[in-house]
């Protein structure tokens, strides 16, 4: 562990020049103390680092002690730094790793581009995660991390519909994250590859078994048309509805090619669309935040049920005779 940190120190260094004990300190997230042993240490072993007091001081590398990285041009370097660490990585607990791998990248740049770093990153940053998302980690991805690495079989509990717990011993080939949803790839004693959601697993423990994976099982391969098949298998529950123009195009950004334009006459200024949905409850959450400005032909079960929460706002909100806005 010491030994990684006396790395990131020497990285910090190279990368951003002269630093203060307390700045060190709090990105290796240490005390001063440890850092000037870390310090000390490092100029035992003949690397050449040095403190200096008083305004304008601070610890320093010797400018002649570099490592470079040749070979990336200046847009390469660029593109290498504008990639944040995604939330799953974060989850598996390999962020640290990979911040300190790209620092080490950056500490290797050639003459000229040390700044590159920290240039993009106070021009560009991307935050893929969405509003709802909660970075918290499904409590057994790190159990089921390590036995698809060691290749071991894992005694789990999945929760099924209704609160039914299943029971199964599984071989873990893989993990695959869906935007920030992990799902386990694994197979029973029949052979047969499944696919889960981590989130599922209610208890998960390693056994002393070891398993062999089918020969050339490849698994981005098997997740892409595992995903085009759950894809093409979901419910779909079809609407055909109308809507004004500026609300077919808000259709289209929205839903996406879920949405199918019907021809409409040419006098006609609403358009006819068909949008397919995952569930009546669905399409009627989604519908229902568009108020007015769409009207469903069909089916007729959601025509009902629009209108009976429409009846019950109205009940609930609505104003009463003599009532104003005082």
């Amino acid at each position: 562990m010491r030994a990684d940190r006396l790395l990131s120190l020497l990285m910090l260094l190279q990368t951003r020049g002269r630093m203060t004990a307390a700045r060190l300190a709090e990105e290796l997230e240490v005390s001063k103390r440890t850092v000037y042993r870390d310090l000390y240490a490092l100029r035992v072993a003949g690397f050449p680092v040095y403190t200096e007091r008083g305004p304008g001081g601070g610890c320093r590398l010797e400018e002649t002690f570099r490592n470079r990285l040749t070979g990336l041009n200046e847009s390469e370097t660029q593109a290498l730094f504008m990639t944040n660490i995604p939330a799953p990585l974060v989850e598996l607990g390999i962020a640290p790793s990979l911040k300190g791998a790209l620092l080490k990248l950056a500490a290797a740049l050639p003459a000229g581009r040390e700044g590159a770093q920290e240039r993009v990153r106070q021009r560009i940053h991307l935050d893929p995660l969405p509003w709802s998302y909660t970075a918290q980690p499904p409590p057994h991805l790190a159990t089921l991390h390590r036995a698809a690495f060691d290749d071991r079989l894992v005694d789990v509990t999945f929760q099924r519909i209704q609160r039914i717990r299943s029971d199964q011993q599984i071989a873990p080939y893989g993990l695959a994250a869906k935007a920030t949803t992990w799902h386990v790839v694994w197979s029973g004693p029949d052979g047969r590859i499944r696919v889960d959601r981590v989130d599922r697993v209610l208890e998960a423990r390693i056994t002393d078994t070891h398993f062999d994976r089918p020969p050339g099982f490849d698994l981005p391969a098997f997740w892409q048309t595992w995903c085009r098949q759950h894809a093409a298998n979901r419910p779909r529950y079809v609407v055909t509805l109308r809507a004004d123009e500026p609300t077919a195009s808000l259709a289209g950004e929205r839903w996406g090619d879920t949405v199918e334009s019907i021809e409409e006459p040419p006098d006609d200024r609403r358009r006819l669309l068909r949008v397919s949905f995952g569930s009546l409850e669905d399409a009627r959450a989604q519908l229902l935040a568009l108020g007015g400005a769409v009207e469903v032909i069909g089916p007729r079960a959601l025509r009902l049920t629009l209108a009976d929460f429409a009846r019950q706002t109205l009940r609930r909100h609505g104003e009463t005779e003599g009532e104003n806005d005082a």
